[in-house]
């Protein structure tokens, strides 16, 4: 009994090792963004952060204003 469940962990350390061997494995094959793509990258997301808020802020205005046309208090 105790020689299977030493096997068990045995297996189990084996299985996580391997794990961490794969993923260093993957993680060197991944192109990593230049510098500049990254400055780039983030800009465009920031600048479409903004422009999804305006919007959506606009449209809140907008609606508010439309729930405060029909149901007056």
């Amino acid at each position: 009994m105790t020689d299977t469940n030493n096997a068990k962990k045995a297996g189990a350390f084996a299985k996580i090792g391997r794990f961490f061997k794969e993923t260093r494995a993957e993680l060197k094959k991944v192109t990593w963004p230049t510098r500049e793509q990254l400055i780039h990258n983030t800009g465009v997301i920031i600048t479409f952060i903004i422009i999804t808020c305006i919007i959506l802020s606009l449209l809140d205005f907008g609606f508010g204003q439309l729930v405060q046309w029909i149901i007056p208090s």
